[in-house]
């Protein structure tokens, strides 16, 4: 298996957080993984993209036009990223507006507005997204049962608040396949 993530967002919205799930989720299959800690203004809210690959690589950099998903957690940073990504890549997105016309398998869902409504904790937005990716992305390389098993592993104090925040996005657009 080769696969390559961006995961794009906000300093507080969880982008690390993210890259590490998916990291255990490789390692607890031990496939190779690389992944980047973090780029840009994390700690002072700015824009933030890591990198997770998947596979047999050698460098943890995603080169312009390699990305099979791109997970946004926020809809202006998704589209400054959507270089990185191939033909027929997946587009993974929270936005509150439909996108222009893009050459990708875009799934759009307004997380900040379910947070805000009361629906999950807005710390939960990233666990939220997860969820789209796994009901939305058809060639996903981990299944819902390994992200659980990740999510335990990493906190197991908000682990059930996280779980059930990526069931409530599977139910909502139902799952792949």
């Amino acid at each position: 298996m080769k696969y390559q993530i961006v995961i794009a967002g906000f300093g507080g919205q969880g982008v690390v957080f993210l890259v590490k799930v998916l990291a255990l989720c490789a390692g607890n299959r031990d496939i190779p993984f690389l992944g980047t800690e973090n780029h840009g203004m994390s700690q002072r809210g700015g824009a933030v993209s890591c990198d997770i690959k998947v596979g047999d690589f050698t460098n943890p950099v995603i080169d312009n036009g390699q990305a099979d998903l791109l997970i946004g957690l926020d809809p202006n940073e998704t589209l400054r990223n959507l270089h990185l990504l191939k033909k027929d890549a997946y587009v993974v997105s929270n936005s509150d507006r439909p996108f222009p016309e893009l050459p990708f398998h875009v799934a759009l869902s307004d997380g900040n507005a379910k947070a805000l409504a009361g629906e999950f904790p807005i710390q939960g937005l990233n666990a939220y997204m997860l969820g789209v990716a796994l009901a939305s992305v058809e060639n996903f390389p981990f299944s819902v049962e390994e992200v659980e098993t990740a999510l335990r592993q990493i906190n197991a104090k908000v682990a059930d608040q996280n779980i059930a925040i990526v069931h409530q996005a599977i139910r909502e657009l139902g799952i792949r396949n």
